[in-house]
């Protein structure tokens, strides 16, 4: 998986050999939003309507057989868990959970997922999510200053769990 990160709440992820922008029309001033999109698989919006799932019992979907998967594989599942949140469930790849919003009731299934916190109150969304449970890494997306009060907050309470922080036009490769 690859993420990058263009300000506010708008990504691009490379996801079980797809491609998929989210909030293009979030992107800073500056970005071409032509570009942003171009060559994706799915261009979706946080805010947009998309299946709902509970965060609490949703489960990541089972492994396609090899001989069922053909050359192309199967499309990613996308998936709302209530306002501002959308989960992504692609092939070979962790699960991405993208927060612009509050943290919804997460189950077990996040510890094996990577939750990327974007938007405003960086740290008060990230004690909240540390606080409902400990995914396998956190990304960051803010502001240096938003950045610097969400890790004074979870510092020591992250139990093994990764921490990175985005920057604006940089990949990061999980």
């Amino acid at each position: 998986m690859k993420m990058t990160w263009f300000e506010n709440t708008a990504l691009r992820v490379h996801i079980g050999g797809q491609i998929l922008v989210i909030d293009a029309d979030a992107a800073a001033e500056g970005v071409d939003r032509n570009e942003l999109v171009s060559g994706a698989d799915y261009v979706v919006s946080l805010a947009g309507k998309l299946p709902l799932a509970d965060g609490r019992t949703w489960r990541p979907r089972s492994a396609q057989r090899l001989l069922d998967a053909g050359d192309t594989g199967r499309a990613a599942d996308i998936w709302s868990l209530g306002a501002g949140a959308l989960l992504i469930d692609a092939d070979d790849d962790m699960p991405l959970l993208v927060l612009g919003g509050a943290v919804p009731a997460l189950g077990r299934w996040v510890e094996r997922a990577v939750v990327v916190l974007a938007g405003p109150d960086l740290a008060a969304r990230a004690e909240g999510l540390v606080g409902e449970a400990l995914p396998r890494l956190i990304g960051l997306a803010g502001n240096e200053s938003e950045i610097d009060a969400a890790l004074a907050i979870v510092r020591d309470k992250l139990d093994g769990t990764g921490l990175v922080a985005l920057e604006p036009g940089l990949a990061v490769e999980v």
